[in-house]
């Protein structure tokens, strides 16, 4: 209908035209050889409000350089005055030519330099802005007037053909017509709704091989109205074999000195204690997918499973920090009575519909096809996670191709964190999930936390993200902590803290003497909330007036531990994991070597949080999650979450906090000098008599099992009299002397 309008009032004024002098020469009067590029122009309108109107709003930077070089063609042409015939007197471009350009030249020059001018400001405003203010301090506008003008002309073209190129370099081509692709080419991708053949709206109306033709536009990239040009062009697929990752640099130092009593800065705490701003961390840096990038990646996956017969729909699209879900519905595929299979829709021999049963998509044929993904999407850091959890869909995870940074102050600064914190538990600013939703845990629900991974992972950023949480939260009033550090850099800037129990452990021989000492302040506390009648830490805390404060334990390396203590300090963290909640103590273990032996099934059993960072193999990945997908991960933050809320790991992109904000805290909370805290002691509180002693009556004890057990071995002996290796040691070294044991 609307060629049809065209047409009935096209051809009446173009007959008109063609037969009367008159008109005739009032035209070529009015814009001479200027018909050339304004028909060009009016053309290309009328073409395209015809077919495809909707580029019209979608890629209005494009008409508007053209529109701007069709005037300025016509003002050019308004300078030259031929010698004679009927353009002598009106140049050749018209009466109206002269209008943008005309004489004096000088004039012309002018009017055509102002569109130029003008243009960019139409087309990018902030970039010309900003150039044009360089330009005049540098003196040399004029030039880089001409240099911006051709810059932006050749930008649009290319981004133009850039489009025309992918349309062939995805094979979109192949399955359509010469008529369809000459239209995809000159009139750019539709803007139609998105359908392929696995949907079930069109499986009655699709041919029974290929795509349907009248949705064979709806493979192309269509831009989003609005979306800025400087997105799209950051956005663009990963070199082959290499992890998409960012800059690591850390941010300007901010100024931390701990503010006065009086400063409005900080969040004043009990008893005085002022909480750190949070304006110490470094803000968010702005980051958005574009959705036409994200749709062209999602038709690329429909497009490869469909060459290998597998049909799919891609119905949800989530973009997460370093991370694209992409949601797979498997599509239909037919059988006929006869056995014979087919794709979606009829086939054309089949007359009677009954003829044929339609059946789903098989989520392992989807499974098998990971490999042919990852070569069409250039990347093997693939996983396929089927079904997604709480959905029916088939989630896709690839790695994004402008992948960006998860700052802790993002995660601290949204809604449900500061909704848990004012809750008074132990809220943790985790990371994003894949879908770019912060992820806050309550460690005091959880209640322990087990973060393993291999070296360069992200494990110590992990620890840091949790402490940092408790340091913009907690006073020390209401949290203590006690660190072990065997390895000695990562833990020990925290010394100095009011926080922290006693100074960061770095010898390993002595964390024993400190669990000791926690399982005995967790049986005292028992004693206190039996005498109140509490059943647990809250409850006592509503009716006590010394409040009792939260302690949580985190250990950086726990295989050093495992290594030297051996069975005591497997024993010790168990028992405070089974009995630490209710008194509020609290576990952060992590180690980078994920082993059954450091890691054991006793102490996985009480601790139910398990983040699991990148790992070399698929064993390793099993003995943290108890199941695989660990080995796929991108490192550098990129973790899988499994805790008693989550029934299957999830993906999450570990939230960043730089050594100068951690340095910055420190400083914040030494420069305070408020009211004294409670002292914990962890320290034996036996005298040297009652040690010597329980010395004594271990060494008879020791002494009965060797009469029994000549053989007997140092692992024996620790099971039996439950002390450590080097004690055990010490044991066998003076049982041997004794002549209690062969002496080999």
């Amino acid at each position: 209908m609307d060629a049809l309008a065209v047409m009935a009032i096209g051809l009446p004024v173009g007959l008109l035209l063609v037969f009367s002098v008159g008109a005739r020469t009032w035209a070529v009067e009015a814009l001479g050889y200027g018909w050339v590029p304004a028909g060009l122009f009016a053309a290309a309108i009328l073409t395209t409000l015809r077919y495809n109107r909707h580029i019209l709003i979608a890629n209005w930077r494009h008409w508007t350089v053209a529109a701007a070089l069709a005037a300025m063609s016509i003002g050019i042409l308004s300078t030259v005055f031929p010698s004679d015939g009927v353009l002598k007197d009106v140049s050749l471009g018209g009466r109206w030519g002269s209008v943008l350009g005309g004489s004096p030249v000088i004039l012309a020059a002018f009017k055509i330099a102002g569109i130029a001018l003008v243009l960019p400001l139409i087309v990018a405003p902030r970039k010309a802005v900003g150039f044009y203010l360089k330009s005049a301090r540098k003196g040399l506008f004029g030039l880089q007037l001409v240099l911006i003008c051709l810059y932006v002309v050749a930008h649009q073209s290319a981004r133009f053909l850039g489009r025309r190129y992918r349309i062939l370099r995805y094979g979109m081509h192949r399955q359509c017509s010469r008529g369809q692709l000459l239209k995809m080419l000159v009139l750019g991708p539709s803007n139609a709704p998105m359908r392929t053949p696995a949907s079930p709206r069109n499986r009655e109306s699709a041919p029974a091989t290929g795509f349907d033709p009248e949705s064979v536009d709806d493979l192309n990239r269509q831009a989003t109205p609005g979306l800025a040009e400087e997105d799209e062009d950051e956005w663009a697929m990963p070199d082959s074999g290499l992890i998409p990752t960012f800059d690591s640099q850390a941010p300007a130092t901010v100024n931390a000195s701990a503010p006065s009593h009086s400063s409005g800065s900080a969040k004043g705490g009990k008893g005085g204690w002022q909480i750190p701003p949070v304006d110490l961390l470094s803000p968010p840096d702005p980051h958005h997918a574009p959705e036409a990038a994200l749709q062209e990646m999602a038709r690329l996956v429909e497009t490869t499973l469909g060459d290998h017969g597998v049909r799919v729909e891609v119905t949800d699209v989530k973009a997460g920090p370093r991370i694209l879900r992409f949601g797979l519905v498997p599509g239909w595929v037919t059988k006929g009575r006869d056995g014979r299979r087919g794709v979606i829709g009829l086939d054309k021999d089949d007359s009677d519909p009954s003829s044929v049963e339609r059946s789903r998509v098989k989520v392992q044929s989807i499974l098998i096809r990971e490999k042919d993904m990852a070569l069409a999407l250039k990347t093997p850091y693939l996983r396929i996670e089927a079904p997604v959890p709480g959905e029916a869909l088939v989630g896709l995870e690839v790695p994004s191709p402008s992948p960006s940074k998860v700052h802790l102050r993002e995660v601290m600064e949204t809604p449900a964190f500061k909704k848990l914190a004012d809750k008074g538990g132990l809220p943790i600013a985790l990371g994003q999930d894949t879908g770019g939703s912060s992820v806050i845990l309550d460690l005091a629900a959880l209640p322990h936390m087990l973060i393993a991974g291999a070296t360069g992972s992200g494990k110590s950023v992990c620890i840091n993200s949790i402490v940092a949480s408790f340091l913009l939260t907690k006073t020390p009033e209401e949290l203590r902590i006690l660190m072990v550090d065997p390895k000695r850099v990562e833990l020990t800037p925290f010394n100095g803290i009011p926080h922290l129990i006693g100074p960061v452990i770095v010898d390993a021989e002595e964390v024993n003497t400190s669990l000791r000492g926690l399982i005995r302040e967790m049986l005292n506390r028992y004693k206190l909330m039996e005498e109140s009648g509490a059943r647990n830490i809250d409850g006592y805390n509503k009716r006590a007036k010394e409040k009792m404060p939260f302690l949580v334990l985190i250990v950086d390396e726990l295989a050093d531990l495992m290594m030297v203590g051996g069975f005591e300090v497997e024993q010790n963290l168990v028992r405070l994991a089974q009995l630490g909640r209710a008194t509020g103590i609290h576990l952060v273990l992590a180690t980078q070597r994920p082993s059954v032996n450091v890691v054991t099934g006793l102490l996985k059993a009480n601790i139910p949080a398990r983040a699991a960072f990148a790992v070399a193999s698929q064993v390793d990945s099993r003995v943290i999650l108890d199941a695989i997908g660990a080995e796929k991960l991108l490192g550098k933050g990129d973790m899988l979450l499994l805790h008693n809320e989550s029934p299957k790991p999830a993906r999450v992109q570990g939230a960043l906090v730089y050594d100068e904000e951690i340095d910055q805290m420190v400083q914040f909370w030494q420069g305070q000098d408020g009211p004294p805290v409670p002292v914990i002691n962890l320290t034996a509180p036996e005298t040297e008599e009652n040690q010597d002693g329980a010395d004594a009556r271990m060494m008879e004890e020791a002494r009965e099992l060797a009469a029994r057990n000549p053989q007997l071995t140092r692992s024996y002996l620790e099971r039996r009299l439950q002390i450590g290796g080097s004690k055990a040691e010490e044991v066998m070294e003076t049982l041997e002397e004794e002549g209690f044991l062969d002496q080999r």
